[in-house]
């Protein structure tokens, strides 16, 4: 499976996007992520519109899930319907790789894109813009 484009957010965090909405007549994204230990990820949030799949590739990603932990490793996979609440981080001092399926494909690369855009503006990060974009793609933030 090779990725169609490589976004690398500069964080510890690249995503590798196999399959954009525009691929899939807008029926789902595919995407290898790559999470390096210490990344930065996003914050606890969950999703308006689409319900996501994630299977381990590599190494052991601590995921949450509203009040569960679970580890997904390799083979492992986790259904995560939209409306719940989910993060996810590297807790090892390896990176870990995860495939996610994101249906239907309303979560483009795009997404990323604008991601990128803002944490390079240089400076900390404008947390009312990430925001703004995070709800702009049916991403919806969560205070811990």
């Amino acid at each position: 499976m090779k990725p169609s484009e490589i976004i690398n957010l500069g964080n510890g965090l690249e995503i590798h996007f196999c399959l954009d909405a525009a691929d899939t007549n807008g029926q789902f994204t595919l995407f290898k992520c790559v999470i390096h230990s210490n990344a930065k990820v996003p914050a606890a949030h969950y999703h308006e519109n689409f319900d996501e799949t994630l299977y381990g590739l590599k190494g052991s990603l601590t995921l949450s899930v509203d009040d569960q932990v679970v580890q997904l490793g390799p083979g492992d996979h986790y259904f995560i319907k939209r409306g719940r609440v989910h993060s996810f981080y590297n807790q090892t001092d390896e990176s870990v790789e995860i495939l996610a399926y994101a249906n239907p494909g309303v979560f483009t690369s795009n997404y990323f894109k604008d991601i990128l855009d803002i944490i390079s503006a240089g400076g900390p990060p404008d947390m009312a813009r990430l925001k703004e974009v995070m709800l702009q793609y049916g991403l919806v933030p969560v205070a811990n």
